[in-house]
């Protein structure tokens, strides 16, 4: 299995943000807890898991909380920012607003 570093995730998750026409949190903090985040769940499990939700590990089960989640799009279009708040939409966060807690959309 590969192994990926912090900037190998950030490489991803830019590439990800890029497709969407998404943007990535400018909270330096933030960011660099969830890129360990995603990176040791990486290295843990052989994907990039979201670090915000709690897994048992079966890439099946956990299909829809692989970054970027099932919910991120509902989540971004309704409240601006995905579940952990790593993608934000162009206008949420040019208003400046600190992402808020949002409800939990998987079952």
């Amino acid at each position: 299995m590969t192994v990926k570093t912090k900037e190998d995730t950030l490489t991803f998750v830019t590439m990800v943000a890029k497709k969407q026409d998404w943007k990535v949190t400018h909270d330096a903090e933030m960011l660099d807890l969830l890129l360990e985040g995603l990176t040791k769940n990486f290295n843990r499990y052989g994907y990039f898991l979201c670090p915000c939700r709690v897994t048992g590990g079966d890439k099946q089960k956990d299909k829809d909380i692989t970054c970027p989640c099932a919910y991120s799009v509902a989540d971004i279009k309704e409240f601006g920012h995905c579940y952990c708040a790593l993608y934000m939409s162009h206008d949420f966060l040019g208003t400046g607003k600190i992402p808020h807690s949002i409800p939990e959309r998987r079952p």
